[in-house]
């Protein structure tokens, strides 16, 4: 329930994007963490509690009392209300330094680490910037498309995304269109737009609840395929009995119109990529990353863990006689296969899996990694830290479970040689990095 304001101030801010300040001091002390969005470090607020736990409690912002200097009018007519983003109140230059101060504080508090290196930040043109959105559907009472509401299940109507491409946005305009006029009744819950590198061709994949048939399925790919002359295909998918709630399985393909994958086309390489498997989202910066993992080394093997459908083994194979590639999804190995030079291996098996079963047999130059956000866990950074691999290009998305991670590889011996921010997703508190450790 909400109570009375309370006058904060933010002393910094948090992964997550949260501001953390901190509420009066009581009879045990030191006031409890309160955790408050869309602030900026230094801010004065009056904020009201919405949220009261045993160790934190959450509020939100009623007023700004005193601004940063560095607090700018969002770009976005959503923000706030949409979930997506978290720091369009923040200039882009501050958004980096933001992200910047976290990464350090969380390599500092969880892996007791300090950076000997300097952090090189790699930013991004801050807009139009995602080539993959994925928006959810409501067809009853009317007809809505648009992302959860802030902290809620709730849907926002969303009629334009600026941090989504220009050919996405023209995509969404089209959707609204198609789904204000249609009396077609598929039950959609999601769909998602994957522009190729062009931002010239879209991949449509429209998730559907289990009930849907092939036979309403195909009709309607056929009919939204029409909507948008770049439209180069319309994959229907519905989550299965089998699949459901099941790792690296995936949805149930009930129809498709055009194509069912697209190429991305690259500096370094071309690249098949099916509806609904996983790529990079920053369409600005995929050369960038790549180079970064992939210029600093050569030799005679190299491995590849949570290889997707070949990002960095496809180009590692320029440099190595050798490359095993391991992917364990049902929708990526396939485009893994199909994207491998002849030099690469490509291994069906989860990393986890595939470090056991080559325990003491594999001997490589060079370990890549680019986990989920769950990051690598305790297993394979165990088997990487008793391998002969004298060097790892760990790829993050989560700076906690890498702090985490690297914890148990620097305490195996290894040290950090380069530290690098990607930015590959401004105006969000998610941050990409990449840490070269040798041996």
């Amino acid at each position: 329930m909400v109570k009375s304001l309370l006058r904060l101030t933010i002393e910094k801010l948090v992964y997550g994007g949260d501001g953390l300040a901190r509420l009066p001091a009581d009879e045990k002390g030191r006031g409890k963490a309160a955790f408050v969005p869309f602030v900026l470090e230094g801010e004065e607020v009056e904020a009201a509690l919405i949220e009261q736990k045993p160790g934190f409690a959450r509020a939100r912002v009623d007023n700004v009392l005193q601004p940063s200097a560095l607090r700018i009018e969002p770009g976005c007519p959503y923000f706030q209300r949409c979930g997506g983003c978290h720091y369009q109140h923040a200039s882009y230059r501050h958004q980096l330094e933001i992200k910047a101060a976290i990464l350090k504080e969380n390599l500092r508090r969880i892996a007791k680490l300090e950076l000997d290196c300097e952090l090189v930040i790699h930013p991004s043109p801050p807009w139009n910037y995602r080539n993959r959105s994925r928006l959810k559907v409501r067809a009853e009472p009317e007809f809505a498309l648009g992302y959860f509401k802030f902290n809620s299940h709730e849907l926002l109507p969303v009629e334009e995304c600026p941090i989504s491409s220009p050919l996405i946005n023209r995509a969404i305009a089209e959707f609204w269109k198609w789904g204000r006029a249609s009396r077609r009744t598929i039950p959609l819950h999601e769909v998602e737009f994957f522009g190729n590198a062009e931002d010239s061709e879209l991949l449509v994949e429209l998730s559907c609840t289990p009930e849907v048939s092939e036979g309403t399925a195909r009709p309607a790919a056929e009919e939204i395929r029409q909507i948008l002359p770049q439209i180069a295909g319309v994959a229907v998918t519905r989550q299965s009995a089998k699949s459901a709630g099941q790792k690296n399985y995936a949805p149930e393909r009930l129809a498709v119109s055009g194509a069912g994958e697209l190429v991305y086309r690259t500096e370094r390489a071309s690249y098949r990529v099916s509806a609904g498997g996983f790529f990079q989202v920053n369409r600005h910066l995929i050369k960038e990353l790549v180079d970064l993992v992939t210029d600093s080394i050569s030799g005679t093997v190299a491995l590849d863990l949570y290889a997707g459908c070949g990002l960095f083994s496809s180009v590692l194979a320029e440099r190595f006689t050798q490359v095993i590639a391991v992917e364990p999804s049902q929708i990526s190995y396939p485009d893994l296969l199909h994207n491998s030079p002849s030099n690469v291996q490509a291994v069906r098996a989860s990393s986890d899996q595939y470090m056991q079963w080559m325990a003491g047999k594999l001997h490589s130059d060079l370990v890549v990694v680019d986990p989920p956000r769950s990051g690598l866990g305790a297993s394979v950074v165990r088997r990487l830290a008793a391998s002969s691999a004298p060097r790892i290009i760990y790829v993050s998305c989560d700076p906690a479970t890498l702090a985490r991670d690297l914890g148990g590889l620097l305490g195996a011996g290894f040290r950090v040689e380069q530290a690098h921010l990607v930015d590959l997703f401004p105006q969000t508190y998610h941050l990409e990095s990449v840490f070269h450790l040798v041996r």
